[in-house]
């Protein structure tokens, strides 16, 4: 008998084994369904949604189209974070802090619960990818020497430097997750690509 996820599901089949039947619901965004296959003796070939990871690609182009002829910094810092947030389930928490004065940064643009507001470079992951200039890619965040707890829930962290096209540091960007070891180097190569793509026509 077919199964049914609700109205708007497709229905497909799963021809190898016997007519297994599979459903999910259709999305408008296609980049917004993920979908795993679980195997075991008792449902072969059954498909659910798993979790949504980003599509790199898709989320750049997005992100060049919405920005295209934007000169403002902080509206750009606003789009960047939005889009990013709601493409992968691993971003629990994404924003930006800004350079404001000597070796200080404070909130900027941000989506997910509270933020610090001021982190000195000298303290934690945000203030160390400043004060450095280069990635900090952190896999548990209780093993980070001096790292700032602004969520209770955070178990891992990337940060990006954020610099304009003249080299100058505009801030960082912050991607906090809820699971341990969330980040890779392709998360780094490609939120690094969208950062260049963003911010580097400024200055």
């Amino acid at each position: 008998m077919p199964h049914k996820t609700g109205p708007g599901a497709e229905e497909c089949r799963h021809n190898r084994g016997g007519p297994w039947p599979v459903s999910f619901p259709i999305r408008d965004d296609p980049r917004a369904l993920a979908l795993s296959v679980i195997r075991g003796p008792d449902a072969p070939g059954i498909m659910t949604r798993g979790p949504m990871r980003a599509h790199y690609l898709d989320l750049r182009n997005q992100i060049a189209a919405l920005t295209e002829g934007e000169d403002d910094a902080v509206a750009l810092m606003a789009t960047v974070a939005c889009e990013v947030h709601h493409a992968d389930d691993r971003f629990d928490w994404t924003g930006f802090y800004r350079v404001v004065g000597p070796e200080l940064l404070k909130i900027g643009p941000y989506q997910g619960g509270h933020g610090c507001l001021v982190i000195p470079f000298a303290r934690g992951v945000c203030g160390a990818a400043a004060r450095t200039g280069e990635v900090q890619l952190v896999p548990d965040v209780e093993a980070f020497p001096g790292h700032i707890a602004c969520s209770s829930s955070t178990r891992s962290e990337i940060v990006l430097p954020v610099r304009d096209g003249a080299g100058r540091l505009l801030g960082v960007f912050d991607i906090d997750s809820d699971q341990p070891d969330a980040f890779d180097e392709e998360d780094v190569r490609e939120l690094g690509a969208i950062l260049s793509d963003t911010f580097g026509r400024l200055g």
